[in-house]
């Protein structure tokens, strides 16, 4: 996949997989990985940086297997941005469409 369309989307991806259900960072580079290739030095910025934009909550939660694991809870401002980067998608998914129609059909 183009990488500025991967960027593009990613955020959309990892808001919608934790707006389904609390995920901690592994979780949800598998979880993203299923529709879109990425790995851990992509989704850790990107996690600390909604993190810190108050769109993700944190906290700790006992781990079977190791130490504790962060996990991460949208927001209501989350949702909000999640929903609106939604809009901006279907939009902007809409108009290339049609674009792309018109212009076969030309």
């Amino acid at each position: 996949m183009n990488a500025q369309f991967k960027k593009g989307v990613l955020e959309l991806v990892v808001l919608e997989s934790v707006r389904q259900r609390d995920m901690y960072g592994y979780e949800l580079v598998e979880e993203v990985s299923k529709v879109v290739d990425v790995n851990e030095g992509t989704i850790y910025p990107l996690l600390k940086r909604l993190t810190n934009e108050h769109y993700f909550e944190t906290y700790l939660r006992e781990s079977t297997e190791g130490p504790p694991r962060k996990y991460y809870h949208l927001t209501a401002a989350g949702v909000l941005y999640r929903d609106a980067l939604e809009a901006e998608w279907n939009q902007l998914t809409e108009k290339v469409g049609q674009f792309l129609k018109e212009c076969r059909n030309g």
